[in-house]
Protein backbone atom coordinates (compact mmCIF):
# COMPACT_ATOMS: atom_id res chain seq x y z
CA UNK A 1 0.00 0.00 0.00
CA UNK A 2 1.67 3.24 -1.36
CA UNK A 3 0.31 6.47 0.24
CA UNK A 4 -0.97 9.50 -2.06
CA UNK A 5 1.23 11.66 -2.94
CA UNK A 6 0.47 15.47 -1.39
CA UNK A 7 0.16 18.36 -4.02
CA UNK A 8 2.91 20.69 -2.92
CA UNK A 9 1.88 23.41 -0.73
CA UNK A 10 2.46 27.31 -2.13
CA UNK A 11 3.62 29.16 0.96
CA UNK A 12 2.50 31.99 -0.32
CA UNK A 13 3.85 35.70 0.76
CA UNK A 14 5.43 36.19 3.69
CA UNK A 15 4.40 38.88 6.49
CA UNK A 16 5.29 42.70 6.61
CA UNK A 17 8.29 43.15 8.98
CA UNK A 18 6.77 45.27 11.93
CA UNK A 19 7.78 48.31 13.55
CA UNK A 20 10.44 46.36 15.64
CA UNK A 21 11.98 44.82 12.82
CA UNK A 22 12.44 48.08 11.23
CA UNK A 23 14.15 49.53 14.50
CA UNK A 24 16.11 46.59 14.86
CA UNK A 25 17.75 47.14 11.27
CA UNK A 26 18.29 51.13 11.72
CA UNK A 27 20.04 50.18 15.68
CA UNK A 28 21.92 47.47 13.89
CA UNK A 29 23.36 50.06 11.23
CA UNK A 30 24.19 52.77 13.90
CA UNK A 31 25.90 50.38 15.80
CA UNK A 32 28.25 49.17 13.39
CA UNK A 33 28.83 52.80 12.22
CA UNK A 34 29.54 54.18 15.67
CA UNK A 35 32.15 51.22 16.27
CA UNK A 36 33.58 51.74 13.44
CA UNK A 37 34.01 55.68 13.88
CA UNK A 38 35.26 54.91 17.85
CA UNK A 39 38.09 51.95 16.34
CA UNK A 40 38.93 54.64 14.20
CA UNK A 41 38.99 57.43 16.16
CA UNK A 42 40.57 55.16 19.36
CA UNK A 43 43.83 53.80 16.50
CA UNK A 44 44.24 56.98 15.59
CA UNK A 45 45.14 58.44 19.04
CA UNK A 46 47.24 55.40 19.28
CA UNK A 47 49.09 55.65 16.17
CA UNK A 48 48.94 59.87 15.80
CA UNK A 49 47.22 59.32 12.20
CA UNK A 50 44.59 62.15 12.34
CA UNK A 51 41.89 61.01 9.75
CA UNK A 52 43.23 57.93 8.18
CA UNK A 53 41.85 55.56 10.54
CA UNK A 54 39.03 57.31 11.17
CA UNK A 55 37.73 57.30 7.42
CA UNK A 56 39.29 53.44 7.76
CA UNK A 57 36.60 52.59 10.46
CA UNK A 58 33.70 54.84 8.65
CA UNK A 59 33.91 52.96 5.63
CA UNK A 60 34.09 49.19 7.29
CA UNK A 61 31.44 50.37 9.52
CA UNK A 62 29.54 51.33 6.67
CA UNK A 63 30.04 48.27 4.71
CA UNK A 64 29.01 45.84 7.94
CA UNK A 65 25.99 48.18 8.64
CA UNK A 66 25.06 47.70 4.92
CA UNK A 67 25.70 44.09 4.63
CA UNK A 68 23.71 43.60 8.52
CA UNK A 69 20.53 45.05 6.89
CA UNK A 70 20.50 43.04 3.83
CA UNK A 71 20.42 39.66 5.93
CA UNK A 72 17.80 40.97 7.67
CA UNK A 73 15.63 42.25 4.56
CA UNK A 74 16.35 38.74 3.07
CA UNK A 75 14.34 37.02 5.73
CA UNK A 76 11.51 39.35 4.29
CA UNK A 77 11.65 38.09 0.71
Amino acid sequence: MSDPEEPPRSEGPKPLPGVGAFLSMGLAAAVCVAIGLALGLWVDSLLHTAPVFLLVGLGLGLAVAALSVIKQIRTYL
